[in-house]
């Protein structure tokens, strides 16, 4: 070695390159949007014209076998237990973990019809954490 000659510096490894937060494209927002409006809509339709009416009520209770009371049955049968807010929980916890459009979907759908269908506080739990996962970075790709 010579010992004229300056000392080597040490490069700084590159900074790894910062990821942008996750975000649906504009047309997968508008499917989205589709979503939560169907969602919403499907649960107006069945507590207003099938589980709060009293002409339906009566007509299912005295062994009507019609397309509307399965589906009154179906829906009394998953709110009870807050099928559509844990549905909606789940998706929503899933896509704060890994984000999709599939799963922001599923919970946006869940979602609608449980706030609508007396599944309130889990919905909205959901719902809450959806804006939270769009804080969240993008995943890296395979």
């Amino acid at each position: 070695m010579d010992n004229d000659s300056p000392p080597a510096e040490h490069a700084a490894p590159p900074a790894p390159p910062i990821r942008p937060l996750y975000r649906p494209s504009v047309r997968q927002a508008a499917a989205l949007a589709v979503m939560a409006l169907i969602g919403l809509g499907c649960g107006f339709y069945v507590r207003y014209r099938l589980i709060e009416q009293s002409a339906v009520g009566i007509a299912c209770q005295n062994g009507s076998t019609d397309f509307a009371c399965s589906i009154r049955s179906t829906a009394i049968t998953l709110f009870t237990p807050s099928a559509f807010g844990f549905t909606a929980l789940v998706a929503a916890l899933l896509n704060l973990y890994r984000p999709s459009v599939v799963l922001i979907a599923l919970a946006l759908l869940a979602g609608g019809i449980g706030i609508v269908l007396y599944n309130v506080a889990l919905s909205a739990l959901a719902l809450a954490l959806l804006i939270f996962s769009l804080a969240r970075r993008a995943p890296e790709r395979d």
